[in-house]
């Protein structure tokens, strides 16, 4: 790295130098995808000595970035002032360098641990200082259900806000591991880096795929030798976690004894059982059997959903929502009649139930 060009580069910007500045060479930016620093912070890139780098670097800036954020051009003693998604007009030299100022307070993973931290610090938050694992397990399920569902309604805002709130728990909880000598969030992104690279051979190995079917294929046979590496050996089913929504547990159950073989080689032979235990229903004589034959149903029900490449538990969410959408349309229906729902007769429920049905449809 050429540091006469950054201190250049930073004279002719004619700016105090910041408490923090990161200075990255632009070829070991054209590799990255996103910015490789801290947003919260100034950057210096240096050397953009190609139309094709200059490009490249535009668009990893973008991915961070809005498009009217400032970014000055430093070229030859002079700079001036561009906005990363309208300039294209690019200076071409090996003395080219882009300033890009910070994003803003707040914007860097490494702020919101920090911020994290102090809620926790002696001078923090008392509620969040008496937090552990256990109490904030509630807290965990409620965020992760609540992200679930503004993916289901397709509210971008939503889930910006909700995502923001699991992430705080995934750090409230690494922060107070941290403080019990156990491990901390740095080795908790490192965990899961060293395990996407070690699964992924197709894209960081020499592993050739086709297609999803084949990574997925791949990624069975590597959890199978990183099982067998274990001192408990451990089975194929058993890292599907027992608290899982029972559909979602076993549509997962299902889906990976089908990456090692184990499903009906056609789809008729899930509609075929499907049948079957809808017979089977019928015959079963008391409650332990009927218990039994209908959770049967739910599970093959569960396969078909997979052949199908759907969703079996968004399915049933999905049915959910459109039973109160409905149902609540039949109790206004009553409201408006002035009569309680228990007033009105199955045939003028079922009236209004197809009315609502007809409103969907327009």
């Amino acid at each position: 790295m050429d540091l006469s060009l950054a201190a250049q580069a930073i004279g002719a910007l004619r700016v105090s130098l910041p408490s923090q500045l990161t200075l990255i060479d632009a070829s070991a930016f054209a590799s990255a995808y996103v910015p490789p620093f801290p947003p919260e912070t100034p950057a210096l890139i240096l050397g953009i000595n190609s139309k094709e780098l200059a490009l490249k670097i535009k668009g990893t800036l973008l991915e961070v970035y809005p498009n009217e954020h400032a970014v000055c051009v430093v070229e030859g003693g002079e700079s001036k002032e561009e906005r990363v998604g309208f300039f294209s007009n690019f200076s071409i030299s090996d003395s080219v360098c882009w300033f890009v100022p910070a994003l803003g307070e707040g914007t860097s993973f490494e702020s919101f641990t920090e911020i994290v931290a102090h809620l926790r610090a002696p001078n923090g938050c008392p509620w969040d200082r008496e937090q552990t694992h256990e109490s904030l397990r509630r807290h965990l399920l409620e965020e992760t259900y609540e992200a679930i569902a503004a993916i289901d309604s397709g509210d971008s805002t939503q889930m910006c806000e909700e995502f923001g709130d699991l992430l705080l728990q995934i750090v409230l909880h690494a922060q107070i591991a941290n403080e019990d000598g156990r491990f901390n969030i740095t080795q908790v992104i490192q965990g899961i880096h060293s395990k996407i690279v070690r699964r992924h051979p197709h894209v960081f190995g020499d592993v050739k795929v086709d297609d999803a079917d084949d990574v997925l294929a791949n990624w069975e046979k590597l959890k199978e030798k990183e099982r067998g590496k274990k001192k408990d050996g451990g089975g194929l089913l058993d890292g599907v976690s027992l608290i899982l929504p029972a559909l979602t547990q076993a549509q997962e159950y299902q889906s990976r004894a089908a990456r090692v073989g184990f499903d009906w080689g056609e789809i008729d032979g899930v509609l075929d059982k499907i049948k079957e235990e809808i017979e089977e229903i019928k015959c079963a004589e008391t409650n332990a059997e009927l218990a039994s034959e209908i959770g049967d149903l739910f599970f093959v029900l569960v396969n078909f959903a997979l052949w199908k490449k759907l969703d079996a538990e968004s399915a049933l969410r999905g049915t959910n929502a459109k039973f109160k959408k409905r149902f609540s349309y039949v109790e206004q229906g009553a409201r408006k009649q002035g009569r309680a729902l228990s007033e009105l007769t199955l045939s003028e429920m079922d009236a209004l139930w197809q009315e609502a049905k007809e409103l969907e449809r327009r």
